[in-house]
């Protein structure tokens, strides 16, 4: 029987455990000079000219920086409801509502048509999600924001080095927060990073992943402790020296399924519009969950759903979306498949991937 191949394989090599032991010798582990230069490394590798703020995870990103931006309670921000939860739950964290709106069928980003209609006289910002890796239409929905005077914001857990028209995620909007768990393009382990439009609201963030202070017992706002260690930045330092390699092989893998792949949607890029493949995503219009069951059991080919119940029908966000009605969000949720596109695929890994997808298409699984 062929090996399994997993849909996803965080990539953690002899030069990160080599930096986890510096910093062990060093004595010096909590948040340090490690978290000061990965911040910095940071900023200039993705999104140069604005400054990054590290914090233990990425929805401590989201939180803190919508608090940072000035987000609280009887604000509303807009947002996909065909997402991670992280994305709604950290609007509702400030005491905000996250209005939910409905998505493209083509990127599974931000549908500018439902955001406009979503738009009421408490809206705050728009956070769309560049999900999967795929920028969302960020010119279209800079135009709204501008022409109703409200924020933009960027959830980009996916999408590192991701970029519209030659302009890098994270540079849209008034902070953008990059995920660092293990299955994202690059990792420090766990951890986020804020990435600030201005140094008020990166001060802000500072502040509010530090208990409220900058200087040890002058606590100056009610703040959290969501730091990064020095042991998770030495991580994320030794990875952002490989992340553009990485993302090169994901291009080129999905390049070699686009191809391939019959009886299947492939996943479209956009207009000006560089994908970094967080997922490589498909549609499956008739029984998805057959097809992921057929690929694993008779191919031994790993797959994942991303997202099969939207925010708004998650008992934790219903409340939020009485009545709210998102076809393409529900379309997508029953249709989506994720298909391995990680750096460790062979070339006899992709073309096994291609001879499951077309078996089991062809099958009508």
């Amino acid at each position: 029987m062929s090996d399994f191949i997993p849909p996803a394989k965080p990539l953690i090599g002899d030069e990160e455990r080599a930096a986890v032991d510096r910093v062990l010798r060093s004595g010096m582990v909590a948040q340090g000079p490690e978290v000061a230069a990965f911040e910095r490394e940071f900023s200039e590798h993705f999104v140069p000219g604005r400054p990054s703020v590290a914090v233990n995870s990425g929805t401590a990103g989201l939180h803190l920086g919508l608090l940072a931006a000035g987000v609280g309670p009887g604000d509303e921000v807009i947002v996909p409801s065909f997402t991670f939860a992280a994305t709604g739950n950290s609007v509702a964290l400030t005491g905000a509502r996250p209005v939910f709106a409905d998505i493209e069928p083509e990127t599974f980003t931000l549908d500018p048509a439902s955001v406009e209609a979503a738009i009421t006289d408490r809206t705050k910002g728009i956070m769309p999600v560049h999900l999967y890796g795929h920028p969302a239409r960020m010119r279209a929905l800079a135009e709204i924001a501008d022409r109703h005077g409200i924020a933009l914001y960027e959830d980009a857990a996916q999408a590192h080095g991701a970029s519209l028209d030659g302009r890098p995620v994270g540079s849209f909007g008034a902070f953008a927060m990059f995920s660092l768990y293990p299955t994202k393009n690059m990792t420090s382990g766990e951890g986020g990073m804020i990435v600030a439009a201005d140094d008020e609201i990166a001060r802000t963030a500072r502040l509010l992943r530090n208990q409220g202070m900058e200087r040890q017992y002058e606590n100056e706002i009610i703040g959290f402790n969501a730091r990064m260690t020095d042991i998770h930045a030495a991580i994320g330092r030794v990875q952002l020296t490989k992340v553009d390699g990485w993302t090169r092989t994901r291009q080129a893998n999905a390049a070699f399924l686009d191809a391939h792949l019959r009886g299947v949607v492939v996943p479209p890029v956009a207009d000006g519009a560089v994908h970094v493949y967080h997922q490589y995503t498909i549609r499956v219009a008739d029984d998805r969950d057959g097809f992921v069951a057929a690929l694993k059991d008779e191919h031994q080919v790993g797959s994942g759903v991303y997202y099969p119940i939207p925010n708004h029908r998650l008992p934790s966000l219903a409340g939020y979306a009485p009545g709210v009605e998102l076809a393409e969000t529900e379309r997508a949720a029953r249709e989506v498949v994720s298909l391995p596109v990680h750096p460790s695929l062979s070339q006899g890994d992709l073309e096994r991937i291609v001879a499951a997808v077309e078996a089991v298409a062809g099958a009508g699984a």
